[in-house]
C-alpha cells in the first residue's frame, strides 16, 4: 500500500450548515451538495484541496449506514486537521475568518515549542482544526 491519503471525510450533523461554514465562511470552492437525488445517504459535498487532496462532508447517519457501525457522537479530541500557513499574521487572519464564520475558539494563537505560532478552533460539528505557522515548513513561504 502506498502511503497517501486522497480523501478526508468529515461526519456532520447538518450537511447544509457544514457546507455553508466551509464554502461561505472559509471561502472554499465547492459544487455544493450533490447526490441528494440518489436517496437516503446519497447527499455529500466535496471540496478540492491543494495537492490533489479532497475533503468530503457527509452526514454521520450516512457514514453509519454505509459502514454498518452505530452512529457515533462527535469526538473532537480523537484527531486534528491542520492548516499550515506562511506567517504568524496569516494564522491570526485565518483564525479570525473561522471564528467569524461560526467556529468556536478552542485555544488562542500562541508561541509553540517548535518556534512557531498556532491556534485551535472547532468547526460547527466539533471537528478540531489547528492553524499554524511552522518556520520549518519553508515550502509555504
Amino acid at each position: 500500500m502506498r502511503p497517501r491519503i486522497t480523501l478526508i471525510t468529515l461526519g456532520v450533523a447538518d450537511l447544509a450548515r457544514a457546507v455553508a461554514f466551509y464554502r461561505d465562511g472559509l471561502g472554499w470552492a465547492t459544487q455544493g451538495i450533490v447526490g441528494a437525488e440518489l436517496g437516503d445517504n446519497g447527499a455529500v459535498a466535496f471540496f478540492n484541496l491543494e495537492g490533489g487532496l479532497k475533503l468530503a462532508l457527509w452526514p454521520r447517519a450516512s457514514i453509519a449506514a454505509d459502514t454498518g457501525l452505530a452512529e457515533a457522537a462527535p469526538a473532537p479530541g480523537n484527531f486534528t486537521l491542520a492548516h499550515n500557513v506562511a506567517s504568524r499574521g496569516e494564522v491570526d487572519a485565518v483564525l479570525a475568518q473561522a471564528v467569524g464564520a461560526g467556529a468556536e475558539l478552542v485555544k488562542p494563537a500562541h508561541d509553540t515549542f517548535y518556534g512557531g505560532w498556532a491556534a485551535y478552533f472547532q468547526d460547527p460539528d466539533g471537528h478540531l482544526w489547528e492553524v499554524s505557522f511552522n518556520p520549518g515548513f519553508a515550502e509555504l513561504g
